[in-house]
């Protein structure tokens, strides 16, 4: 028997894969003071009013899931007589996969006769996509659900991070850097290259001097990663690039990488908020494929 994939918001994936493979999405929120705003919407592909509110001064703050909503979304699945996997944001960056396993492990027992399995993939934004989008695929070729979330648990440290921020202030805030160090990268134009490390956790990869090398130096991580030798085609995985209203910055990137690659395929999604709330207007992140993180 086939069976359903869950994800979360912070997975970025576009709309038309989503309705493609029927995935479905938990929603995590985003605060703009008082006021709550979903981070995913259905066929939403578009977050410039998150970025407009940000660029104007609002202080924008994400929440995790709780188990009550993970329970209401597996819940309706498992009763229709679906099997479910879901395949969860970081959980060292949210405790939202805690609580997806908290209503797993309720709902077995409610529907003993449904599988019910959970995966965190330790990483974020697109790099989660695509873990999703493999186990969509695994599920097309008719393999099944314990099949499918062994080879994600096996390969989610394959799948690399890496991206750069334009205003260091909201890694301040976040409490990436401290404060003295922002004043003197602002200063000095100093911009962070961040990825993600082994256990799910945002790490220092480098830094450069200046946006445009900043942009180069993603594509040059990306480099190191794959075999230099190697050529990416349209039948492998697509790279992501992930913006947070900087389209001209993610062209650059997918021109880079096309005179390196040859015709791979490349999705350009807006960075979604959720992520985005920490890491500021300007981000710009590449995702894909690798030997290993």
């Amino acid at each position: 028997m086939s069976f359903d994939i869950v994800t979360d918001s912070p997975a970025n994936l576009p709309a038309d894969l989503i309705e493609k493979y029927g995935i479905h999405v938990l929603n995590l929120p985003i605060f703009a003071g008082a006021t709550e705003y979903p981070s995913y919407e259905k066929g939403r592909d578009s977050y410039q009013m998150f970025y407009d509110m940000m660029l104007a001064g609002q202080e924008l703050t994400s929440s995790q899931t709780g188990p009550a909503e993970c329970e209401r979304v597996f819940g309706g699945i498992l009763a229709r007589g679906r099997d479910l996997l879901y395949l969860g944001f970081s959980s060292t960056l949210s405790g939202t996969y805690q609580n997806a396993a908290i209503a797993a492990a309720d709902l077995r027992e409610k529907y003993p006769e449904r599988k019910v399995l959970t995966v965190d993939t330790l990483s974020a934004s697109a790099a989660q996509g695509l873990l999703v989008l493999k186990a969509a695929d695994m599920r097309g070729e008719g393999r099944g659900i314990e099949e499918t979330a062994a080879w994600v648990e096996e390969n989610r440290l394959r799948v690399c991070h890496y991206f750069t921020v334009d205003d260091l202030k909201y890694l301040r805030r976040g409490g990436r850097i401290s404060g003295s160090a922002a004043a003197m990268g602002t200063v000095l134009s100093i911009k962070p290259v961040l990825t993600m490390d082994r256990n799910g956790r945002l790490v220092p990869a480098g830094k450069v001097r200046g946006r445009k090398a900043a942009l180069n130096a993603l594509v040059e991580y990306m480099r190191e990663k794959l075999d230099l030798s190697a050529e990416l085609s349209a039948s492998d995985p697509p790279v992501f690039i992930a913006h947070a209203d900087c389209p001209d910055d993610a062209a650059y990137l997918e021109g880079r990488i096309k005179e390196l690659y040859g015709t791979p395929e490349v999705r350009t999604v807006m960075l979604n908020p959720l992520i985005g709330s920490h890491t500021g207007p300007g981000t710009i992140a590449l995702f894909f494929f690798c030997k290993e993180r």
